[in-house]
């Protein structure tokens, strides 16, 4: 039994509620939103052991936070989240998306678990502990996510089962095998029945009709994918809850928000899915998607309903989501005249932000990193070999095209020049090679393809974050920056580095699991400014091209992508060659 369970804070929880002690805290002055009526209205907030004692205008205690007429609402609520895509562990995540309202978040360590296995998830659990942000973990449901690509780790339904009985994690993160799921793959199967009581959320990019059909009858029941209104529409009227989603390069929230109306609002939830350093301090997390939504006319009732009260529901936890007796004391003051930012947090009755002061985190002891998690790359990096063989003068090659805010690409062919039997890159007109390496030890496989739209007229990117494998992937004008980029990864143990030639111009190491660094969020969002400006300075075009370069080996979401397996036709769920 937990603590907030026991019968003595049952019985403490009563006596303040009914007044015949007084809470820990008190909210006075307040504009309370009702997300149960839609409705704002006026009172305090009793504050007991964490939680919410009850709202009346009688309560008063010793120590008391004067909300002068400001907004009140529940916590925020980050629907799906990887929070090893902010290159941060879970402590200093924490730190940044707490001051901007979040109180808990959905997240899926499918990355760290591709590497690292059960040992990554157990790493992310103990590292979540003790924060100021509540972190609900969701069992990764597909280690790998399919069959066409080599990963660290390889979990079964009996895997995330024991994680499951050991309270680890809460429900079934994003089933992305939909292929699998539809032409019933026993794994995947398997995994879903394993969780058939807990929720489970989807990825289904691009489904419908009676795929659609077939993908739900397992129990999957919401989606963060959907790029276009008639997707979402089709998925909600099938009963799917829509995660819409405001991540650094996926940007649903405009295309999406003309199918909240009056009478599905209670159907859709926000979430941020995979953010930046920069997009996390210069935006915010959840903050950012409700701002969006007012700025497009959305009641402000509704925008913090999708936010709170909206994915509490769909996930289970009757703990929170609403101001109201009982639930957890995660709340939020707003200061609505200065473009809705918070100017008090309370987590669990803990006040993690004020005015006028920097509260200092509290002391989170160190976590000791597994070695599966410490020491994550190997590969024989110097043998590497970028060539691509074809005969003639001319090749017609596929192309990787790459399309900006999107993680889905397109199925591009071109005509390429060989020379001594190899094709070649062409910058000019923006085709270059991208290569995904093997580098968790098992087979030392590679692929070399060829993608447009990052615009490089020089030089190399090359990181260990390739979702969801996370083996190395490498994009370049010229072979010899792409071995050096290699090798400037290999020698930090894992990050990222931008090179021309033999010149390593800017890196980044990230020494957890080759995925996050174990410095604060603004010194990595200063190395990862460095980075961008290194692209920028080689000729890269996009918002974001080292994001870009990691989702470019997913091989889940349509419509070409690369693993070290081989160029994947993500339609037909298959190998193509490179040259036609």
């Amino acid at each position: 039994m937990s603590e907030h369970n026991s019968p003595q804070h049952m019985r403490r929880l009563i006596r303040v509620a009914r007044g015949a002690e007084r809470p820990d805290l008190v909210l006075v002055n307040c504009r309370l939103l009702n997300v149960f009526t839609g409705t704002i209205e006026e009172g305090n907030v009793a504050i007991a052991a964490g939680h919410i004692a009850g709202v009346s205008p009688d309560y008063a205690g010793p120590d008391t936070i004067d909300c002068q007429g400001l907004l009140v609402t529940p916590g925020l609520i980050d629907a799906h989240v990887h929070i090893e895509s902010s290159l941060c562990t879970p402590r200093h995540f924490s730190q940044i998306v707490a001051a901007r309202g979040v109180t808990t978040v959905m997240a899926d360590p499918h990355e760290i678990a591709n590497v690292s296995g059960i040992d990554g998830i157990r790493y992310m659990h103990t590292c979540s502990q003790g924060l100021d942000l509540d972190v609900k973990l969701m069992a990764p449901s597909c280690v790998p996510a399919s069959h066409l690509e080599t990963s660290g780790a390889d979990l079964d339904a009996e895997d995330l089962q024991d994680l499951h009985a050991a309270g680890l994690v809460w429900g079934l993160a994003e089933m992305m095998n939909y292929p699998g799921v539809i032409f019933e793959d026993p794994k995947c199967l398997s995994i879903l029945q394993a969780f058939g009581d807990t929720r489970v959320d989807g990825h289904a990019p691009h489904l419908g009709g009676l795929e659609l059909n077939a993908y739900l009858t397992t129990g999957i029941g919401s989606d963060h994918e959907c790029t276009n209104p008639v997707e979402a529409a089709e998925k909600l009227a099938k009963g799917m809850y829509i995660l819409i989603r405001e991540g650094t390069i996926t940007r649903d929230l405009d295309a999406l928000l003309p199918l909240v109306t009056d009478r599905t609002m209670r159907r859709f939830c926000f979430c941020t899915d995979d953010r930046i350093p920069a997009d996390l301090l210069t935006e915010g997390s959840v903050d950012y998607l409700i701002r969006r939504a007012r700025a497009h006319g959305m009641a402000l009732e509704d925008a913090f309903c999708m936010a709170t009260l909206n994915p509490a529901e769909w996930f289970g936890l009757s703990d929170r989501g609403a101001i109201a007796p009982g639930r957890r004391a995660d709340l939020v003051v707003w200061d609505e005249a200065n473009d809705l930012s918070p100017v008090w947090v309370l987590s669990a009755g803990r006040v993690v932000l004020q005015p006028g002061t920097e509260r200092d985190p509290r002391p989170i002891p160190a976590v000791v990193m597994p070695t599966s998690v410490a020491q994550s790359l190997h590969g024989q990096w110097e043998t590497v070999n970028f060539d691509v063989a074809a005969s003639g003068s001319q090749a017609t090659v596929r192309v990787i095209g790459s399309i900006e805010n999107q993680i889905v690409t397109e199925h591009r062919q071109c005509s390429l020049p060989v020379l001594n039997g190899r094709v070649q890159t062409n910058p000019t007109a923006d085709i270059l090679k991208i290569a995904v390496i093997e580098r968790h030890g098992h087979n030392g496989s590679m692929t070399t393809a060829f993608i447009s739209g990052f615009g490089l007229q020089r030089g190399a990117l090359a990181g260990s974050i390739a979702h969801d494998h996370h083996n190395l992937v490498v994009i370049g004008a010229d072979d010899a920056s792409m071995h050096t980029a290699v090798r400037a990864v290999a020698n930090m143990g894992g990050g990222i580095a931008i090179c021309h030639g033999d010149a390593v111009l800017a890196q980044m190491p990230l020494p957890v699991a080759g995925l996050m660094s174990e410095a604060p969020l603004l010194e990595v969002h200063a190395q990862y400014r460095t980075l961008q400006q290194a692209s920028t300075d080689l000729g890269g075009r996009l918002h974001d091209p080292l994001m870009s370069l990691s989702f470019m080996g997913l091989e889940v979401v349509p419509s070409l992508k690369i693993t070290d397996q081989g160029l994947v036709d993500v339609d037909a769920f298959d190998f193509v060659s490179v040259v036609v």
